[in-house]
């Protein structure tokens, strides 16, 4: 398929949208989490009252990052000539790498708990296997769209 050019107003469209569903996942684990993890884990800081302003700030320089490994890795912008396998395998390994170093970075949980660490693999995982299966969806529905525009062409054609 080809793609249409982008502005820099599409990657930051982009680098939002990322943030927002980044938010929202920490919204959801605030509410059910917060109050456990509440002066435990940065992340969760103030429970389930909501977020830190740096913290909001560290999640939006994520998106940013997770925006950049999108271009890198998922785009023809950089890299053309790689499976698409092997992409998404180094986006979600670049990305996991990134996510890591920032946990480290910013202490949003104890890095000595198994517990928190196994929490955000499984997270990590879920949200991965979410973002693959959401991205073939909507890959498969612009193929089909793709398909039945030829097959009008070429019925015109006839």
């Amino acid at each position: 398929m080809m793609e249409e050019k982008k502005t820099v107003f599409y990657y930051i469209r982009q680098a939002f949208a990322t943030y927002g569903l980044i938010v929202l996942a920490f919204i959801i684990m605030s509410i059910v989490l917060g109050e456990k993890t509440k002066g435990y884990a940065a992340l969760f800081s103030m429970g389930s009252e909501g977020m830190s302003i740096p913290i909001l700030l560290q999640l939006l320089l994520l998106a940013v990052i997770i925006t950049l490994a999108q271009v890198a890795f998922l785009t023809d912008t950089w890299i053309m000539n790689m499976s698409i396998v092997l992409r998404n395998m180094l986006f979600f390994v670049s990305v996991l790498i990134v996510i890591v170093f920032m946990i480290m970075s910013f202490d949003w949980f104890p890095v000595k708990d198994i517990t928190a660490w196994l929490g955000f693999i499984i997270s990590y995982a879920l949200s991965m296997i979410i973002s693959a299966l959401v991205t073939r969806l909507k890959e498969r529905a612009e193929n089909l769209k793709m398909q039945e525009a030829l097959d009008r062409y070429n019925r015109i054609k006839e």
